[in-house]
């Protein structure tokens, strides 16, 4: 016997954690093979599901989706390596999260941030590492997408959802032009704004819009040196705008905000253990506003290090309960005036947050009107009102839209929301980092079970055709 003496080569960084994945992939033989019928709408393919948005959010859902054998490609209207807020709109230095929780691992070790980073900066790197780079998550994402070999359509832009009883159409606008797609289901995976768009307050109606910006706008904040700029609101984003337009040279910058304190104590951390993010969805409704009507009304804190990176200036100014009474927009300048003094402004920041507006998103016109709310069935305790719930869809078990009136639109069932304003039906696990694996698991274990039962017909029939024989005959000899 002859040994081979030749040492194999050595595998370092980024090359051996991947071969690390596709072998720990190999082992759990996944992703599953397509299982679902093949069938076919006005001459075109019916995907099995399509998701709309390929952010965190989009990548976790298909990866899920297609490790239980359901081909679902990703429509996004990013360039390609731009989607989600990571790397254009959003402006904070770090993550929020703490830089171990596992993010949209899948349960897979070596798809983990930390294994990205260890594998490229080594184990003193990341025991040093305090939070995550903002663009350094967005590289770990690109990896994500590439090792997953996501089946991702960048500069794809969905512009109509159509349910019908059997399918859903998606007229969608592409760089080679218009076209209609035809899925079984459709996953929206749109992000905190996915159901709206920003919140823009009624004191801003009628003044310029080169006057102003909302804190999620792709603003240049080059554009802002030397300016006196008023940021209004005092959470993560406003602390976030504040420090870049004083990082870019603004000649001043005064947070108006409404409350007479900073909050303390992020109270939804205390709502994040385990049995929160797999027991909130099946809480009667009355605790599912309670909690999350709580968790709004105390607010959560900007981060620390947010707050430092503005108050480390000297020419920025909070200003405390200073809720805004009007603007007025002199040509060249704002007024801006609060119950304790008005503001000469050259612009002004709107870190005002986001609002479910069907109106403001056009792809969904056809099915906003049919869309049950929670306030269609559900009526809170005196005092105990709440905007952003009320509007909040009432989803079923799988993410799914439930119609206001039954029957109305059939199909609309075939529609899944799987972004921020599902936190009321399901709690924090479709859009934030440290539950959103579990989230995708859950809406695809649910989806599974849905496609399989709408043709559960055709998979009969294939299981009665079904003859790969694993027993020939020739074993064994009849006794005479």
């Amino acid at each position: 016997m002859t040994l081979d003496t030749q040492s194999p080569v050595e595998t370092t960084g980024l090359d051996a954690l991947e071969q690390r994945l596709a072998q720990d992939l190999a082992w759990l033989e996944l992703p599953a093979q397509p299982w679902v019928p093949q069938k076919s709408v006005h001459g075109q393919p019916l995907l099995d599901a399509v998701i709309i948005g390929g952010g965190m959010a989009g990548l976790a859902v298909s990866v899920a989706l297609t490790n239980i054998g359901v081909r679902a490609p990703i429509f996004d209207g990013a360039p390609e390596g731009y989607e989600g807020p990571w790397a254009t709109t959003a402006r904070m230095e770090t993550l929020r999260s703490p830089k171990q929780l596992t993010g949209p691992a899948m349960g897979l070790p070596a798809l983990t941030f930390r294994a990205w980073y260890e594998a490229q900066f080594g184990l003193q790197a990341w025991a040093e590492l305090d939070k995550i780079p903002r663009l350094q998550w967005m590289d770990y994402l690109r990896w994500y997408r590439r090792v997953m070999r996501i089946d991702m359509h960048n500069e794809h832009q969905v512009v109509n959802i159509t349910p019908h009883a059997d399918y859903v159409q998606l007229d969608v606008q592409t760089p080679q032009g218009s076209r209609s797609v035809y899925a079984r289901r459709v996953v929206l995976a749109t992000g905190r704004a996915g159901l709206g768009g920003a919140s823009v307050p009624d004191f801003i109606q009628g003044i310029a819009r080169s006057r102003w910006a909302h804190s999620s706008d792709d603003t240049d904040y080059a554009a802002l040196r030397g300016l006196r700029v008023g940021v209004v609101g005092a959470g993560a984003s406003a602390m976030d705008s504040a420090g870049t337009a004083l990082e870019h040279g603004a000649g001043r910058v005064d947070l108006l905000i409404r409350r007479p304190d900073l909050p303390r104590v992020n109270k939804s951390k205390g709502a994040g253990h385990a049995g929160y993010v797999q027991g909130f969805v099946d809480l009667p409704d009355h605790w599912k506003w309670r909690l999350r009507h709580y968790i709004n009304v105390k607010q959560v804190p900007p981060p620390r290090a947010s707050v430092l990176r503005v108050s480390r200036h000297d020419n920025a100014y909070f200003h405390f309960a200073s809720p805004i009474l009007s603007v007025k927009d002199n040509g060249s300048t704002l007024t801006v005036t609060t119950p304790h003094k008005s503001f000469e402004f050259d612009f002004l920041v709107l870190s005002t947050g986001f609002r479910i507006d069907w109106s403001r998103r056009p792809e969904y016109a056809n099915i906003a009107a049919h869309l049950r709310v929670w306030s269609d069935r559900f009526e809170p305790d005196e005092g105990a009102d709440d905007a952003e719930l009320r509007d909040s869809p009432d989803l079923g078990t799988v993410f799914e839209f439930q119609e206001k009136t039954p029957g109305t639109m059939p199909g609309l069932s075939r529609v899944h929301c799987f972004c921020y304003p599902a936190t009321l039906t399901h709690g924090t696990v479709s859009g934030d980092i440290p539950a959103i694996s579990d989230g995708a698991q859950r809406l695809a274990r649910g989806m599974a079970s849905l496609l399989l039962n709408e043709d559960i017909d055709t998979h009969f029939d294939l299981l009665t055709a079904y003859a790969d024989p694993e027993v020939f005959g020739d074993e064994w000899v009849p006794a005479g």
